[in-house]
């Protein structure tokens, strides 16, 4: 592979034990790690991003192959994995460091995001406003060893958390084959 083809992305969804495995599991992604963005502090620890007091964000790094996997397909990945809506977390985790965020590296990162976010608006998918922020790419500190994979090293925590938080019950009721060509046709006029 050639390694000018290989891209990164930073995606911000709550609690990122959830978002890691729907990346993972998308062709062309070559690696995710968990970690922080966002905030002030150099080289925070998951104990301080808990309190909220940091400015940063739980988040996931991507990197994938652009010839396998475009940005626009990992936007729809992102947006299918957590609630757009939600102006203060996500699913049971409260607070400023679950937001969700799209932090672009480019113009045309921040472009493309933009559009997504205000035809998700016009689409009828969600009943209210989509509050995703749009900001720029900023340093990213990998989180602790045990949080990386935690949904490989942990299954059934995993699995009942991702349940009981409210995570899986939402996608699954809002992720209807209806939306789902919906958001696909979003994403194929994208450009």
């Amino acid at each position: 592979m050639n390694e000018s083809n290989i891209k990164e992305a930073v995606f911000a969804g709550g609690c990122f034990w959830c978002m890691e495995t729907p990346f993972v599991l998308t062709p062309g992604v070559l690696k995710v790690k968990s970690g922080y963005t966002g905030g002030d502090k150099k080289f925070p620890t998951y104990e301080e991003v808990c309190t909220g007091s940091t400015g940063h964000y739980e988040a996931v790094k991507i990197w994938y192959d652009g010839t396998e996997v475009s940005y626009k397909n990992l936007l729809g990945v992102f947006i299918q994995s957590m609630n757009p809506t939600d102006p203060y977390g996500q699913f049971a985790d409260r607070g400023s460091q679950y937001l969700g965020a799209i932090f672009y590296a480019s113009d045309e990162e921040k472009q493309l995001a933009n559009k997504l976010l205000s035809e998700l608006d016009k689409s009828n998918i969600f009943e209210n406003q989509v509050a995703i922020k749009l900001l720029p790419q900023a340093d990213f500190y990998e989180a602790e060893e045990y949080h990386q994979e935690y949904y490989k090293k942990n299954k059934l925590h995993y699995k009942a958390y991702r349940r009981g938080s409210g995570r899986a019950p939402f996608l699954e009721k809002i992720w209807t084959q209806d939306n789902i060509n919906k958001l696909n046709e979003i994403l194929s006029k994208l450009q």
